[in-house]
């Protein structure tokens, strides 16, 4: 009879891990793009495109916030992101959780942007979020299932007219991050890399990358370095390392001029923010 009970015991539990995660996480059958603004209702597709898009930047400024907001899980969220979005005209978050109270914070705002949803917790759905005061002429989805979480991470291609006339290029990416070696994180970042590949104009990658080791490092360097694009210098630098001393977040840039680029300290997440300022050349 004991021998039974030790045997059934780690099914009991395994059939429990599986109900739990069936009851809490529901993910897509493939990658789709959500769309937010007061004005526009578009359904949840691949790729969202925009022919009437206005441009991005504001006379040639074109400031930029990247931020991990741990889906909003900390009390100050709200107060910090206020303070972090008054002068951007672009916010790329990573962990975006689409709450209620995170809608409403846009729809006051008078943001729009895309969503891309890598899972829903409890119906509500996470994962990475362009904002701006105009709608990307272009914005698709991508996720990479995590192989042992077995959840997906997400990023998204955007694609924005700007006012010297030129396409700016945006990728927002929250990286694969429990993996035993590099091929499902070079899988990732070499779809997005092949896709910027097919752009000549400006373009920002930004986010998230999970780069907690060199050979991950080495792996994104080799993927971006083909788009000649420049890593952004924070000064001060508190982005969020992991306990080896590597920053997990970055933005590189091409076509842009960079003004001002920092990672300030800030309790309202387990990510410190990157604020980085440009303009058109």
């Amino acid at each position: 009879m004991k021998k039974r009970t030790l045997i059934a015991l780690p099914l009991v539990a395994v059939a429990a891990t599986i109900f739990a995660y069936h009851t809490i996480f529901t993910l897509p059958d493939s990658a789709q793009v959500s769309t937010l603004s007061p004005a526009t209702q578009a359904p949840e597709l691949a790729c969202y495109n925009n022919p009437k898009a206005t441009v991005l930047d504001k006379q040639g400024e074109l400031n930029v916030l990247v931020w991990n907001i741990y889906k909003q899980n900390r009390s100050s969220w709200q107060s910090a992101l206020d303070y972090l979005a008054q002068d951007k005209q672009l916010l790329l978050l990573q962990e975006a959780s689409m709450t209620p109270e995170l809608r409403h914070w846009i729809d006051q705002g008078q943001w729009s942007g895309n969503l891309v949803d890598a899972f829903k917790a409890f119906d509500t759905s996470a994962g990475v979020l362009n904002l701006a005061h105009e709608l990307p002429r272009k914005a698709c989805a991508y996720t990479e299932m995590e192989p042992w979480l077995r959840l997906p991470k997400s990023a998204i291609y955007a694609n924005y007219p700007l006012s010297n006339e030129q396409s700016l290029a945006v990728v927002n990416i929250h990286a694969i991050n429990f993996t035993y070696g590099t091929e499902e994180y070079h899988s990732q970042l070499g779809k997005l890399a092949k896709a910027l590949a097919q752009h000549s104009g400006p373009m920002i990658i930004a986010g998230d990358f999970n780069s907690w080791s060199e050979e991950r490092l080495q792996v994104m360097k080799s993927l971006l370095e083909k788009l000649q694009v420049t890593e952004a210098i924070y000064q001060p630098d508190h982005r969020k390392q992991f306990i080896n001393g590597l920053p997990l977040d970055h933005l590189f840039y091409r076509g842009l001029v960079l003004e001002k680029a920092k990672a300030p300290i800030s309790d309202a997440s387990d990510h410190n923010p990157m604020e980085v300022y440009f303009r058109l050349p």
